[in-house]
């Protein structure tokens, strides 16, 4: 995981008392880009510390509810069904397919010096991703994260902390999205002759 802390500073005035509050501001630059290969479409995919161990291929999704725990990572983090609670309201694939989850566990993410108790939705389904965080994650962490600049920034002990996203991960994913895209297909009009 890749953590570059950055000064940035809002010097305002706490209207309690005269002393100054010093609060990071979240943002991003033109310099943001450095080191992203421009122009680009990809999403933002990061390694992170889930459940104490270094997960790659996770994508980081603004636009979902839900974190997502995918076959990989179950049996990489060598879970049991025993460890899942239940879980059940079933959930739409990126396919348009209803996807009846296995269950539920919270688990740590460690970003530097934070941690974040997420709720992972855990499915069995195939992915080019090991996890999708979202919305929770980010919000509780008080991140915000641009697919553009390819990073996600958060407040940490006064600074602001990057994550920085891997680009070429994003492109390996991507294209074993769209070879796994004909076999889908295929499948689902298989389902309907029946």
């Amino acid at each position: 995981m890749s953590v570059s802390r950055l000064p940035a500073w809002d010097f305002g005035r706490d209207p309690r008392s005269a002393k100054p509050v010093i609060q990071p501001i979240l943002g991003f630059s033109e310099e943001d880009k450095v080191g992203t290969i421009q122009p680009h479409d990809d999403v933002l995919v990061v390694t992170l510390k889930i459940g104490g161990y270094d997960v790659k291929r996770v994508m980081v999704d603004q636009g979902s509810m839900v974190e997502i725990m995918y076959p990989d990572l179950y049996r990489g983090l060598k879970l049991k069904p025993d460890d899942l609670t239940p879980y059940y309201s079933p959930l739409v694939s990126f396919e348009g397919r209803i996807v009846t989850p296995k269950g539920q566990i919270w688990l740590p993410i460690q970003t530097g010096s934070e941690v974040v108790e997420v709720d992972f939705i855990v499915v069995d389904v195939y992915s080019p991703y090991t996890a999708i965080v979202a919305r929770p994650w980010l919000h509780t962490l008080g991140a915000v994260s641009s697919t553009l600049h390819q990073k996600a920034k958060y407040p940490s002990e006064w600074r602001v902390c990057e994550i920085h996203g891997d680009q070429s991960s994003a492109k390996q994913c991507l294209v074993a999205a769209i070879q796994l895209k004909p076999k889908i297909e295929s499948s689902a009009r298989a389902e309907g002759d029946l």
